[in-house]
């Protein structure tokens, strides 16, 4: 069995992690005419079925609605239009342009996790078995409570945030599930005490 390292107390501890708000991003909706149709919501883009097309460039308005966006994600074509001073039908092409570059991947609620009955949090750094990381992080992705995974660099490989209802779940998630997957090493908890969100900050303009 992985080697596992329960990091409640002392310097390894994560005391102030910022909320990470990568949500798996959900299907968008079918099209619909109306001006108070969540901007851009015309099903999956190109980008999402793997089809990615060649990166373009943003100016200020298309980063001043991927604000408005990140602000709030259910906010109307109308009310997109009015904010960045352009009319309803070029807010409209913007974002689908946005989602058909794969710039925008989803819509999602930022969520409290403690309220919604996810009392326990923690990163978990995974050390894997070389090359083996897209067999890693499907499995990883199946988790109860992963929110985000990431490949990096440094003294492990992997680190998997997770948010799950108590410590006794935490403990089960890593030793019978996470622990259990062949290519996984060791891995180290890090529990979070206390977590922020931050709001998005409005782009650097050029």
């Amino acid at each position: 069995m992985a080697a596992e390292q329960m990091a409640g107390s002392g310097d390894g501890v994560s005391r102030d992690a910022g909320d990470v708000h990568r949500n798996r991003a959900r299907d968008l909706p079918p099209a619909a005419p109306r001006d108070e149709q969540l901007a851009g919501a015309r099903g999956p883009s190109p980008a999402l079925t793997g089809d990615r097309p060649p990166a373009r460039p943003l100016d200020a308005i298309d980063r001043d609605i991927l604000h408005m966006l990140q602000t709030d994600g259910r906010a109307s074509i109308r009310s997109v239009a009015e904010r960045v001073h352009v009319s309803r039908a070029n807010a409209y092409a913007r974002i689908n342009r946005l989602i058909d570059d794969g710039v925008i991947r989803g819509f999602s609620a930022r969520v409290d996790h403690e309220r919604a009955g996810q009392g326990a949090s923690a990163y978990i750094t995974l050390k894997i078995v070389q090359n083996s990381w897209r067999t890693v992080r499907e499995q990883l992705q199946a988790l109860p409570g992963a929110a985000h995974i990431a490949l990096v660099s440094g003294d492990f490989d992997v680190l998997l945030l997770v948010h799950t209802p108590d410590n006794r779940t935490l403990r089960e998630l890593v030793l019978t599930k996470i622990q259990s997957i062949p290519e996984v090493l060791s891995t180290r908890t890090l529990l979070v005490f206390e977590e922020t969100g931050l709001d998005p900050q409005r782009p650097a303009q050029d």
